[in-house]
């Protein structure tokens, strides 16, 4: 693992509920631009990140896994001042979540997933495989892929422009180093069982990560895990569904019981 001074991000509110905001697989903090605007600022402070390879950190070199990626995420909690913080992370992003409760898990108030990766990884059949290891070379395979995890209903402008935007802003050799680790290793034992309370967001239209593999993964391991599947949505919730991904996920956030400390 190379360090670096902190992972590049940008604070919105500044509300004593501390939350670091993790992208997936095809985009940097971009992504949570669709949400941006409806947060709750007075409540919440979000630090939206880029991790490495991707954004303002794409030249950033570093091994691309989930627990150098976890690592990054405490140096910025550190940097920030934010002993106690809530996490949110979209796919791959959502497996970063769970592997930062694994290495600090009493820093961590509550993790939110957006289409989570489970922590015991994606195994791909050999044709997914081949489509997905391909895809950083090959941007038609990015376009199928997010065709397929939306449920083939979505805009074809809109399709070229998460493309587009994939290409930009992250680099080849990182993006296809991450999909090693995300879809291949398996640390779930680091968190079955953890008290962090967690909600995991499906989209029905997404025919990879399903209410039903989470419920065979994130909700089993977690004992205080929520699961709400949204119906009109696939695996992108910040684009498909963003004020019904905000009001379940700032409504499940708002919900711990500590006090808020400033800093907390």
């Amino acid at each position: 693992m190379t360090a670096f001074p902190v992972l590049p991000h940008e604070l919105h509110g500044d509300g004593p509920h501390k939350v670091i905001a993790v992208h997936g697989w095809f985009a940097d903090r971009s992504a949570y631009d669709p949400v941006l605007p409806n947060l709750d600022l007075a409540s919440f402070q979000y630090a939206v990140v880029d991790l490495r390879g991707y954004g303002e950190a794409r030249d950033v070199k570093g091994a691309y896994t989930t627990a150098e990626g976890a690592a990054d995420v405490i140096t910025l909690a550190d940097r920030l001042g934010w002993d106690r913080f809530s996490l949110v992370g979209h796919s791959m992003g959502g497996c970063i979540a769970q592997r930062t409760v694994a290495v600090a898990p009493g820093r961590v108030r509550r993790i939110v997933g957006v289409s989570p990766v489970p922590a015991s990884g994606l195994p791909l059949p050999p044709d997914q495989w081949e489509l997905f290891s391909a895809a950083a070379d090959n941007p038609e395979n990015r376009r199928i892929i997010i065709d397929i995890t939306t449920g083939g209903r979505r805009p074809s402008a809109w399709l070229d422009r998460m493309v587009r935007r994939s290409l930009e802003r992250s680099d080849v050799k990182a993006f296809r180093a991450w999909l090693d680790s995300w879809a291949g290793e398996d640390f779930h034992g680091q968190i079955d069982g953890s008290p962090v309370p967690a909600l995991a967001v499906v989209g029905a239209l997404d025919p990879a990560l399903t209410a039903e593999v989470q419920r065979a993964t994130w909700t089993r391991w977690f004992p205080r895990a929520e699961l709400v599947e949204l119906p009109s949505c696939g695996h992108y919730a910040m684009d498909e569904a963003p004020l019904d991904l905000i009001r379940l996920m700032e409504d499940f956030l708002r919900a711990d019981g500590q006090s808020d400390r400033a800093g907390a």
